[in-house]
């Protein structure tokens, strides 16, 4: 793939290259929610969904009936949550238009019991994926991914396992083409 003359920024979304085989990322589309040359990157793998209930992972957590992601092979024991309820969760980073990330974590209990927070407003996320300092710059430089912005729809309306695909089509032309590309498993199989 050719390298990526873009800027990364938090906000955007990071799409695997089409061959890619690291299991932890193939096919994924990541959300950057905290970017910074110096200090490195985190986000979200948004298109992994686990068969673990919320509640398996949080003890005496109000009953939610939400899906939960991989987020990414970093601090897998560690759990996270975007949304789009950032006016109502003191404390939460705002990632891009009709992104947040985190937030009062009591709030969010209080919210959820109350009603105010509904499972299509928020994604759980275990794990998440992080890079040192310079060191996302370098996998861009390799060609392992491909930078596009980031659309709420994608995390808060659109089917998580199509995500991927969908990005590369949005990302138009070439990217377009690149999405029918079948899984490369078959390929090294």
């Amino acid at each position: 793939m050719k390298k990526s003359k873009e800027k990364i920024e938090t906000g955007h979304i990071l799409l695997a290259e089409p061959f890619m085989i690291d299991g932890n990322f193939k096919r994924s589309m990541v959300l950057l929610c905290d970017h910074s040359e110096e200090e490195g990157s985190l986000g979200f793998v948004l298109n992994k969904e686990l068969d673990i209930p919320l509640n398996d992972l949080i003890a005496d957590f109000p009953e939610i009936d939400c899906n939960v992601f991989f987020g990414g092979p970093v601090a897998t024991d560690t759990i996270h949550y975007i949304h789009n309820v950032g006016d109502l969760l003191e404390g939460s980073m705002k990632v891009c238009d009709g992104v947040w990330w985190g937030g009062d974590f009591e709030q969010l209990q209080f919210k959820i019991l109350s009603k105010e927070v509904k499972p299509k407003n928020i994604r759980f996320f275990v794990g998440y994926s992080g890079w040192e300092s310079n060191q996302l710059h370098g996998e861009m430089n390799l060609g392992s991914w491909v930078i596009s912005n980031m659309k709420a729809n994608y995390l808060f309306k659109d089917d998580a396992v199509d995500l991927w695909e969908l990005g590369m089509i949005d990302k138009g032309d070439t990217f377009s083409i690149l999405s029918e590309i079948e899984s490369t498993k078959a390929i090294w199989s």
